[in-house]
């Protein structure tokens, strides 16, 4: 009954649960505040060591009472005592080791460990290598965040609090990374930048964040990759792809390197759909993540990466049932022809850290990122509406037929360029950051896309009046137009510098524990297409985060965010529906509002936490767009203002010993005004929001653990055709669910030895089960396809299914 009783309180009220497990990390300094590589940190059962900067990562035992040392040779050591963290907790300690006086801290952690104030939240790498996904990675599990929304198992874009995709900011290592810029549908958007086998930290924001990230409206990403101080070897395989990344250390741990290779291949997926088809989407990338400490106050690191996508799809026929029980319809699609998309990229960047004195730390970050994309296509469909009867033994014959050419060559090469120097001067309680970048873009696009419509022998043309004609009864003898046609050549080359500084104290109130930041940053750009010169404006946004812990018998945290956001355009936003560009293109505009309160407390002699967030929006100069899959098609004008409002709740705490499990809840509502026609829903209105992830074990077996994420979103607004107006089309998709489950059997792990003369003893880690892909089999679509009746030119919204019941297998191991 108390397990039930457990499972009801997980289904019903707002809550995150983490595992029993929680990390300590820091940089360790001496007296003249240089990093001490190779100190050995360590508690009863765990240990670690630091690497050539001073920074160590422990993960140890959560909510139990441990005690950790810091030895290194030539000092005196340094121990916390009575350390008590909650699950999932990370608590930053950053120790100075002194050559005479010995330290001897006690610090006692409540429940929920020591509090960090901003708008940033930490998830847990292990976490992320073990939920099953059909993008099983970092985004798979900011899915189940409640700002965070996706309706598309197949793509790794996501929308944060009513904001689009391209509204959120990526950084690895502090360089900011980009995704390909053509693709239009998830299958074919291949792997993420981000390679999960290779992640030390995950922070993310959604909002409120501080001045030291970029202009984006959303969201932060900030990934923090390994530093390897020993030799490994990851090996991760399954039906859909493998993952190679090697771990390597110089013998006076100067130099560190990991380096990642992966193969995937989305055939699996694809092939559970509607349309019959021969596909060959295959995605390969590797990265690469290097280190090497020249000196005690010089270091380098270097990241690199590679792709190359290739998709192939010559789709052949396709059936869909849609409508309503009195109005049910049919749509059949035959196939002749084939797309073939392309995208390579090539990316690199390079940081030096120079550690002036034990105050002072500079950065300085050039980066290059370099992307060619080429999509082919030319499919013809014939299709067939049919209203089906309702009546038994009644033939269908309300038939409608047509065929449609669609066509495409485009082509973009776009090339960008980063030199940043990022700053940070550090004394006692103080901390100033300050960054200067500059940005050079150059993006040359050419887009030839042409839709042809025919039916029952006569052509359908553009609605123009030097398109009217009264066929077939009357025949019109002129060329051949498509009924719809984007056909531009661009060039379009952007400088920007930007800048921001900020600064940030913690310090106390009578007896309550304060934090503060303040801080601006701000942008100038200037854009050219060809000869045509765009207007040049400079943008201010200055930021502001506090956060107050009083000195309560309760534990609760506060914390309020205000800032103005803005972002500047990009490629996209310059580019209208027709594929000409508008260089006038301002930048959109949103002032953010977010406050939050921490509420930690114990239950079932676990400690759990419940956060809850409320958050509010207000943009202007926003440019409007509409979604087609993952492809945003924007207006480029800035002649709309729009809002986003919402509630989020989370709760985190152990129900079952040793796992994590936990449940996210959010409600958003976000609309626009275009041209003062009145607000409409914007095209990411997704209302409720509700995901679980659940893990648990055999009790008897406790090797084979079960991992669990559901997924219910209210449905999102289902768009409009082509070159519609969005007022006339606001219905909505059905909602999305769905539920991916994954079953492991551990051999080999940390807890579980190898026999010394088993096979199994060359292993560290080693386990391998089964995962299965939307086990209820729910018919999710992410968009529609628009199907003309040519006789009474109505347009059907006919739902693109995503993917079915999967079964996938897999193997993790690692040397």
């Amino acid at each position: 009954m108390l397990k039930f009783f457990k499972l009801f309180i997980l289904l019903f009220f707002p809550t995150i649960l983490a595992a029993q497990n929680a990390i300590i990390t820091g940089v360790i300094l001496d007296e003249e505040n240089l990093p001490v590589p190779n100190t050995n940190i360590s508690t009863a059962t765990t240990g670690s060591i630091s690497d050539s900067n001073g920074f160590y990562f422990l993960e140890v035992a959560a909510d139990q009472e441990i005690t950790v040392t810091f030895s290194h040779l030539g000092h005196e050591n340094i121990i916390l005592k009575k350390l008590t963290l909650s699950t999932n907790e990370s608590f930053e300690f950053n120790p100075v080791l002194k050559s005479k006086v010995t330290q001897i801290g006690e610090i006692t952690i409540t429940a929920n460990g020591s509090k960090i104030a901003n708008t940033i939240n930490t998830i847990q790498p292990n976490i992320i290598r073990n939920i099953p996904g059909a993008n099983a990675g970092v985004e798979n599990i900011l899915k189940l965040l409640p700002s965070v929304s996706s309706n598309n198992e197949l793509s790794t874009q996501y929308n944060v609090r009513g904001g689009n995709y391209d509204e959120n900011l990526v950084y690895v290592n502090e360089v900011e990374v980009y995704r390909p810029f053509l693709v239009r549908s998830g299958q074919q958007e291949g792997l993420s930048f981000i390679n999960s086998d290779m992640t030390q930290k995950v922070n993310f924001s959604s909002g409120g964040f501080q001045a030291k990230y970029g202009d984006k409206l959303s969201s932060v990403l900030d990934i923090t990759y390994k530093k390897p101080s020993s030799f490994g070897l990851n090996v991760d395989a399954s039906l859909i792809g493998a993952s190679v990344t090697v771990e390597t250390s110089s013998k006076n741990k100067k130099l560190s390197t990991i380096t990642g290779v992966r193969y995937r291949d989305n055939s699996l997926f694809i092939n559970s759909q509607e349309t019959i088809t021969n596909v060959k989407p295959r995605f390969f990338d590797i990265q690469t993540y290097e280190s090497y400490q020249f000196s005690k106050k010089i270091n380098i690191d270097f990241l690199g990466n590679a792709s190359v996508n290739n998709y192939l799809n010559e789709p052949k026929t396709r059936k869909t049932n849609f409508g309503t029980l009195n109005d049910p319809r049919s749509l059949s699609i035959f196939y002749a022809g084939k797309e073939q998309n392309t995208y390579q990229s090539l990316s690199g960047a390079l940081k030096t850290t120079y550690n002036l004195n034990k105050n002072v730390t500079l950065k300085f970050i050039p980066s290059i990122y370099h992307t060619i994309e080429e999509e082919s296509s030319d499919l013809i469909s014939q299709y067939e509406l049919v209203s089906v009867s309702n009546n038994l033994g009644e033939d269908n014959t309300t038939k409608k037929l047509g065929t449609q050419f669609n066509r495409a060559r485009n082509i973009l090469d776009a090339l960008i360029f980063n030199l940043e120097h990022k700053g940070k001067f550090s004394k006692g309680v103080n901390q100033i950051n300050w960054g200067l970048k500059y940005t050079h873009e150059d993006v040359r696009d050419q887009i030839r896309e042409s839709e042809f419509l025919d039916s029952t022998g006569f052509f359908v043309r553009p609605s123009g009046i030097e398109f009217s004609n009264n066929q077939p009864e009357q025949p019109l003898n002129i060329p051949l137009t498509a009924l719809e046609s984007s056909n531009a050549i661009n060039n379009i080359k952007t400088d920007r510098f930007s800048a921001f500084v900020q600064f940030s104290k913690q310090t106390q109130w009578n007896t309550h524990d304060i934090y503060y930041n303040i801080g601006v940053r701000s942008q100038f750009w200037s854009t050219s297409n060809f000869d045509e010169k765009g207007n040049s404006n400079p943008v201010i946004s200055p930021r502001a985060q506090f956060a107050i812990k009083p000195d309560w018998k309760k534990d609760l945290f506060f914390k309020l965010a205000l800032g103005i956001y803005h972002q500047p355009p990009f490629y996209r936003e310059f580019r209208n529906t027709f594929g000409t560009i508008n260089t006038d293109v301002k930048a959109q505009r949103a002032i953010h509002a977010v406050l939050s309160n921490e509420y930690s407390f114990k239950m079932w002699d676990s400690p759990f936490k419940l956060t809850s967030e409320l958050y509010y929006k207000h943009l202007t100069n926003v440019n409007t767009y509409t979604v087609e899959d993952v492809r945003i098609r924007y207006v480029a004008n800035n002649d709309a203002k729009a809002y986003a409002y919402g509630a989020e709740f989370r709760m985190n705490g152990a129900f079952v010993p040793g796992t994590e499990s936990w449940i996210s809840i959010g409600y958003l509502k976000t609309e626009e005004n275009s041209s003062n026609r009145g607000f409409i829903s914007r095209p990411t209105d997704q209302r409720l929001k509700f995901a679980i992830l659940f893990q648990d074990y055999i009790p008897t077996i406790p090797d084979v653990k079960m991992h669990l994420n559901l997924v219910y979103n209210t449905g999102l607004p289902s768009g409009s055709p082509n070159y519609a107006d969005p007022y006339n089309f606001q219905s909505r998709l059905r909602d999305y669910k769905r539920a991916d489950l994954g079953i492991s059997y551990t051999f080999v792990g940390e807890n579980k030895k190898a026999l010394k003369n088993s096979w199994l003893n060359s292993f560290k880690e080693l386990s391998g089960g089964f995962e299965i892909f939307n086990i209820f089999n729910n018919q999710n679509s992410i968009t529609n396809t628009w199907v003309r009746d040519i006789d009474t030119k109505q347009q059907f919204a006919v739902p693109n299914y995503l993917t079915s019941r999967i079964l996938n297998l897999r193997i993790r191991m690692r040397l």
